[in-house]
């Protein structure tokens, strides 16, 4: 689309002018991140015999960026990145006598170890943990379980089940980020709060067959190179409390490296470069501003209603065009029996907190931004990482998720093109612009020409906050109203290969759908999925349909 020439054009200026937005006193008085040693993973290409290095601490590290070095006279700020990553091996380990928490298993002694953990452990603090293989076309057919200890204190968790059905949250096959080589296997994060002690245990599942001899046969084994990846989100210096108020965020008073620049500067149209959120906009200030895109005011689309309309001329289309609510998909073209645009169904801008707001590392996801051709469905998800998070730590959740997927998948950025919390908060999730079709991560077989939508929590057992609900509504009545989508409608998107539809199908799929109408999975959980039908007729109702 033509439109993303000036927003690369955009990037590229911000990339290179990479400017400190005005460092106030407080921001350069502040103290440095808390210095705590990343041990991140090993590049994929290493022999799994070399990754028990993973597990030595590193020194702790400051980076300062080509673009802070560029900028003033003397010497760069060292900027401290936040977060780590610990990345621990795991090993045979025998069930604890008399645990009958975990399934039993008949193997015999040489058979190979369905049995893998790390017994109690003291850490360096975390706050979300995940469980990663070499293979990550390999399933772990199994049961993974951690327990962890408060930071400060003596009090262990009860065991916790982590999600271990997380391959169908991924690039689709044949792609570059799926075929880069760094991908590996993975489970679903689960976030455990601020700790510094883990226990681990991973057991295949017996699949119920019996042997001739009536015994049930043991489960597959386990995948090689399993890992217990604790990540610690950090805490982002800049850092505000999660936003509820409206109006335009002041960007934040520390340097605006190149890597953030880059990442604000495709949604300079929507808010300055640096904010940390982009403002909601009402309906009329959004339908006027998309009309305006188009070369019109809405009393000449209101006009087309009245008598006589269509035998009047319409102004030139422009297609691809920007403005405050992003760039016009392709669905926005003149309607085809009068060549005369329509006004158009649309809701209203949502507030959106931006990367920037809840404090993404921009130095871990890759530079380049990456796109697919327009918005024709929206899959919603649940992040299976747990309930157990206030609306304060939302920020930190979305780095802990961020990092898991970029540093212990090995995903390009993080999956989601955005997430939504318990309160209704709306965040900004995979970079490239929130009113763009960024190629996203979330639905194996179906990134194309779609987004993906992540609830913070799980949602199989538990009932999804209404906040969360109309969130979900607000968003893609405006997000889908950009490229011309009926929230209630049906639309088709071709399979890139999955366990449902095999690679090329041509797929008949609500516009809103739950990831599990897409893939064979529990994602988003049954009671989220069993809200999509008032979030559809919700979302066709803000459009003005």
């Amino acid at each position: 689309m033509r439109g993303y020439l000036a927003s690369s054009i955009a990037v590229t200026c911000a990339a290179a002018l990479a400017f400190p937005l005005a460092v106030s006193t407080d921001a350069a008085a502040a103290p440095p991140a808390a210095e705590s040693p990343t041990t991140d993973r090993a590049t994929p290409d290493r022999p799994a015999s070399e990754r028990a290095a993973r597990a030595r601490p590193e020194t702790p590290s400051t980076s300062t960026t080509s673009a802070e070095a560029a900028v003033g006279s003397g010497p760069a700020t060292a900027r401290s990145i936040p977060g780590s990553t610990q990345s621990l091996p795991l090993a045979p380990l025998p069930p604890p006598a008399g645990d009958r928490t975990l399934p039993p298993t008949s193997a015999p002694a040489s058979a190979p170890a369905t049995t893998q953990g790390l017994p109690r452990r003291d850490v360096r603090h975390f706050s979300l943990v995940g469980v990663v293989w070499d293979n990550p076309d390999a399933e772990l057919q199994g049961r993974v379980q951690v327990r962890t200890r408060a930071s400060g204190t003596a009090k262990w968790s009860l065991w916790q089940d982590v999600d271990t059905h997380n391959h169908e949250h991924a690039a689709d096959p044949d792609t570059a980020e799926r075929t880069s080589g760094r991908v590996r296997g993975s489970t679903a994060p689960l976030w455990v709060g601020d700790s510094d002690g883990v226990e681990v245990r991973v057991q295949a599942e017996a699949d119920g067959r019996p042997r001739t001899d009536g015994r049930a046969v043991a489960g597959d084994p386990l995948p090689t190179g399993l890992h217990i990846e604790l990540i610690d989100p950090g805490v982002d210096p800049a850092a505000e409390p999660p936003p509820q108020a409206s109006g335009v965020d002041v960007p934040r008073g520390n340097i605006l490296t190149a890597e953030a620049a880059a990442s604000s500067a495709v949604n300079a149209d929507l808010a300055p470069l640096g904010a940390t959120a982009i403002p909601a906009l009402s309906q009329k200030q959004t339908e006027a501003d998309l009309l305006a895109t188009r070369g019109e005011t809405a009393e000449a689309a209101s006009a087309k209603d009245t008598p006589g309309a269509k035998d009047r001329p319409g102004p030139k289309d422009k297609p691809g065009t920007t403005g405050k609510t992003g760039t016009i998909g392709t669905a926005d073209a003149p309607d085809p029996a009068t060549g005369q645009r329509v006004k158009p169904y649309i809701g209203a801008r949502p507030r959106i907190v931006t990367r920037r707001g809840w404090g993404a590392d921009e130095t871990l996801r890759e530079r380049n931004f990456s796109y697919t051709k327009t918005v024709k469905a929206a899959f919603v998800h649940h992040t299976a990482s747990g309930n157990n998070y206030r609306c304060a730590q939302a920020p930190s959740v979305i780095r802990s998720i961020y990092r898991y997927h970029v540093k212990s998948s090995g995903w390009r950025d993080i999956g989601y093109n955005f997430l939504i919390d318990k309160c209704g908060n709306i965040y900004e999730g995979r970079a490239g612009g929130v009113a763009k079709p960024v190629m996203g991560a979330h639905t194996l077989g179906f990134n194309t020409n779609s987004m993906g939508i992540a609830v913070l929590g799980s949602f199989g057992t538990a009932n999804p906050p209404a906040a969360a609900v109309k969130a979900i509504a607000k968003l893609t009545a405006w997000k889908l109203g950009l490229f011309g989508a009926n929230p209630k409608g049906k639309t088709y998107l071709k399979s890139g290969g999955g366990n449902l539809y095999r690679k090329g199908k041509n797929v008949r799929l609500n516009v809103i759908s739950g990831h599990r109408d897409g893939f064979a999975t529990e994602c988003p959980g049954g009671r989220l999925y069993a809200k999509l039908g008032t979030a559809r007729a919700t979302s066709a109702r803000y459009q003005g349909r």
